[in-house]
């Protein structure tokens, strides 16, 4: 059993691995030729509405599952290690290569009902994952995760009800003529809702930090690159659609009342992954934020640079539970920098990363943002918030947390 589950654990790395790296290339050279390749099976037609699996391969669907699939490889090896003890690891690492199918689903859907398959396999795959430690607390966070997650399921079967009206679910070919039609505002209104409960902004927020019951792998997957990153790659799609909606004010304000919520919540925490949960939350915060002044590819660049930081955030968080005999409360964490050098140099890399230190990734795509809102024609309040309350209170709560984390009192 045991080099059994060491072999699933090392063939879905080499295969996740192999796979990021083929859509490395792929993207390189779609990228080059500028190609978008779009394939259509119709699986059914009925009363001339047509019931069909369509895939989108362009640059952007290809990067995004690069960094899925790199993120996710890594994750399930550094689970080898993490999770040896468990006797049924081949079940967790099932259960998380169907996680990353369903997002290689809703990556490369441009068909909403396709899109719907993908969502609702993320939400019930999160559950199933967050009840993993089958403990009180891990089935009170998994019930709340799936019943939010459950509202932007509705919302999203509500827009495939309401696309019946056009013939087809491919909503990519409504974006560029419909954007002054009634009924495409109304749908547009329900994905923004249904990615504002994916990617727990206000009044959503409450799953996030409680998802932390999940493994840690678990956290450095979901909280990086998928789950809650699926709500900002939608709205990045159907950005064409929802330019110009007054719903995409009251988007901007929930989004910078999250980041702010986020930043002065992880003042007052003191467990090691809420602390980090609550970090990407600020983060979500941002990305919708710039999504909603009409940024979708500067949203998109922040997406990715986030996720590989706070992917090794997460993962340098597992090593130091699992060196603290799995306590997670910063004030017992005095002085580790000399028991585990190398994790808590990563530790401060990725975090320096996240607080936009020059020349890391997090610095040029929050530079790129901040830049963007200095020539957008915001009130001075939304400036004031997005330049002050990101920039400096999100240096300032790990930096307190670093005080507790560094040194014991």
């Amino acid at each position: 059993m045991f080099y059994k589950n060491y072999s699933i654990c090392f063939i879905s790395f080499i295969f996740l691995f192999m796979y990021s790296m083929l859509n490395f290339i792929f993207m390189i050279y779609f990228i080059m030729n500028d190609l978008v390749y779009f394939f259509e099976w119709e699986i059914i037609t009925l009363n001339s509405v047509s019931i069909v699996m369509s895939i989108l391969f362009d640059w952007m669907s290809l990067l995004f599952m690069m960094f899925v699939c790199l993120i996710s490889s890594v994750v399930i090896y550094y689970s080898k290690g993490y999770m040896s003890s468990e006797l049924n690891l081949d079940r967790f690492i099932i259960l998380v290569l169907l996680f990353v199918f369903s997002m290689i689903l809703l990556i490369i859907s441009p068909n909403i009902i396709s899109i719907l398959l993908g969502w609702d396999g993320l939400g019930l795959v999160s559950y199933c994952l967050v009840i993993y430690y089958q403990n009180l607390k891990s089935y009170n966070a998994g019930m709340l995760t799936a019943l939010t997650n459950r509202i932007g399921d509705v919302f999203i079967l509500m827009v495939i009800s309401w696309m019946l009206n056009y013939g087809s679910w491919n909503y990519i070919f409504y974006l560029e003529f419909m954007n002054n039609d009634l009924e495409m505002k109304i749908i547009g209104v329900m994905i923004i809702l249904a990615a504002m409960t994916k990617s727990a902004q206000i009044p959503f927020s409450s799953w996030l930090p409680a998802a932390m019951a999940a493994p840690t792998p678990v956290s450095a997957l979901v909280h990086s690159s998928t789950l809650v990153t699926a709500g900002v790659y939608l709205l990045i799609r159907f950005n064409m659609l929802l330019i110009d909606m007054f719903f995409f004010k009251i988007l901007l304000l929930l989004s910078i009342l999250t980041m702010f919520m986020a930043g002065i919540s992880a003042n007052y925490e003191f467990d090691l992954k809420k602390i980090i949960a609550l970090s990407t939350l600020s983060q979500l915060g941002l990305m919708m934020s710039i999504l909603s002044m009409g940024f979708p590819d500067v949203a998109f660049f922040h997406l990715l640079t986030h996720a590989m930081f706070k992917a090794m955030l997460f993962m340098c968080a597992g090593v130091v539970i699992h060196m603290m005999n799995d306590i997670q409360d910063i004030r017992y964490m005095g002085g580790i920098w000399m028991f585990i050098p190398k994790t808590s140099l990563c530790m401060k890399i990725s975090n320096m990363a996240l607080c936009g230190i020059p020349f890391l990734a997090g610095f040029y795509s929050k530079v790129l943002i901040l830049e963007m809102v200095s020539f957008s024609s915001l009130n001075f309040l939304v400036f004031f918030f997005l330049l002050y309350f990101y920039s400096i209170d999100n240096v300032l709560y790990f930096s307190f947390n670093y005080v507790y984390y560094n040194y014991s009192f």
